[in-house]
């Protein structure tokens, strides 16, 4: 099967599995983050068909849902991909991306080893933020049915993978435990330089919501 060919069989995959998703991590998502990877990978030297089916398939089994990702990440990915012909060493390259993509509290040093990771990294992350990804942010945040902000709780600084994918508070302390810290952990001179935008941006819209909620404006 041509390369053209699994991609678009993977696409058709993931939007039947991912339509309709609630929580900001739907097919949209990883159609976005897919656009981003293409993006960024023109502006890189980098195996384009890795790039395509890294971002395509990062979200497979988000550690934030499924417990022992990693285990079902890897099965899904080969259940996906080897009835496609992809060869062995392009799923454990994509695999090398999908186990490290995520955030995960920043904690630790960055896994990621390919510049076909660190591209598909910068891409769900610039998803992350910006004005989709506040409206991602709130929309998790309903599903997970926490509350929009309450001063009294301050951000946590997370100590382990394990905490942060446990622990919830409030979805304006998102903002300063994720989504603030983003613009200085990209890889790639365009995920740098679109994500200085999307930063300024959010910097913004809290200033503004600080304001609404202390009746000043």
């Amino acid at each position: 099967m041509h390369k053209s060919e699994i991609i678009a069989t993977v696409v058709q995959s993931m939007k039947e599995k991912f339509h309709g998703e609630g929580t900001g991590h739907d097919w949209y998502h990883i159609e976005r983050v897919w656009k981003n990877a293409k993006l960024i990978a023109d502006s890189e030297e980098s195996n384009h068909f890795i790039v395509e089916l890294g971002a395509l398939l990062h979200d497979i089994a988000d550690h934030k849902f499924v417990d022992d990702y990693e285990k079902e990440a890897e099965k899904r990915v080969r259940e996906l991909l080897t009835p496609l012909g992809v060869p062995e060493d392009d799923i454990e390259r994509v695999l090398h991306i999908v186990d490290n993509c995520s955030f995960k509290g920043g904690v630790g040093e960055n896994q990621m080893q390919s510049i076909e990771g660190f591209i598909v990294q910068d891409a769900d992350r610039l998803d992350a933020i910006g004005a989709i990804g506040i409206a991602r942010t709130f929309a998790y945040g309903g599903k997970a049915g926490n509350m929009i902000y309450d001063p009294e709780v301050k951000p946590t600084e997370f100590k382990s993978a394990e905490e942060y994918r446990r622990k919830r508070t409030h979805t304006v302390n998102h903002f300063y435990e994720k989504l603030l810290r983003l613009k200085d952990l990209m890889n790639t001179a365009t995920g740098k330089r679109i994500a200085q935008e999307r930063h300024d941006y959010m910097e913004k819209f809290l200033e503004q919501f600080y304001n609404e909620w202390e009746g000043k404006s």
